[in-house]
């Protein structure tokens, strides 16, 4: 997990939280203030009435995201019905915009099944340098996708508008790393409460299944 408060050490760290097993009982109900934190001011959500809203915040560059992204991708295939789920791209530092401008013109363009996964791809294995807008319109260049049009909805009213409702969101969240999950507009949770990513999806069932019963 890539800590916002101790950044470069968290980033230089080889440690995963990725591990299914964890010290923690998995069968333990997960507890507050141990497992998640419950928001004293809810957070906004963009769910549809009935629907519960789960969050993914992530950043492209995050080695732990690029590993949690295949369990999450399968997980959320298992979703039920009353579940809407998004993801919403972080920004602890100004130089984190880029990728999140790209991860909402890819949504505007209909890109996310096709490229998302590439772009964690082209960063953690092909090791290439997608952190200013020129380096990544180039590589988008190379995956058929027209460019001026990729600029041109970079540069959007639209996609600033997201880029700042992400961020307000992240801090709403009180977002302390990624990847981690907020849910309902109520509920945080990460793999530093958790001790893994695994128990963070199970904490997520979890809190969904508590606001479900009204919680």
């Amino acid at each position: 997990m890539i800590n916002r408060r101790n950044f470069a050490t968290t980033l230089a760290a080889t440690g995963s939280l990725l591990a299914v097993g964890t010290a923690r009982a998995q069968g333990a109900a997960p507890k507050e203030g141990k497992d998640y934190n419950a928001l004293s001011k809810p957070a906004p959500t963009d769910a549809p009435q009935g629907q519960i809203e789960v969050v993914e915040f992530f950043w492209y560059s995050c080695p732990h995201c690029n590993a949690f992204e295949p369990r999450l991708e399968a997980w959320v295939k298992t979703l039920p019905k009353d579940v809407a789920f998004r993801r919403a791209p972080v920004s602890f530092r100004s130089d984190f915009e880029p990728q999140q401008r790209l991860y909402y013109v890819l949504e505007a363009l209909g890109l996310i099944d096709t490229l998302h996964a590439k772009v964690f791809y082209a960063i953690h294995v092909e090791r290439k340098d997608l952190r200013t807008k020129d380096a990544i319109a180039n590589w988008i260049a190379t995956q058929n996708v027209d460019k001026a049009k990729f600029l041109q909805t970079y540069d959007s009213f639209t996609v600033a508008s997201k880029v700042r409702r992400a961020s307000q969101l992240q801090d709403a969240y009180q977002v302390e790393g990624v990847p981690s999950m907020g849910v309902g507009g109520r509920f945080y949770t990460d793999g530093q409460l958790t001790g893994s990513m695994e128990r963070v999806l199970q904490t997520t069932e979890y809190l969904v299944a508590e606001l479900r019963k009204g919680r």
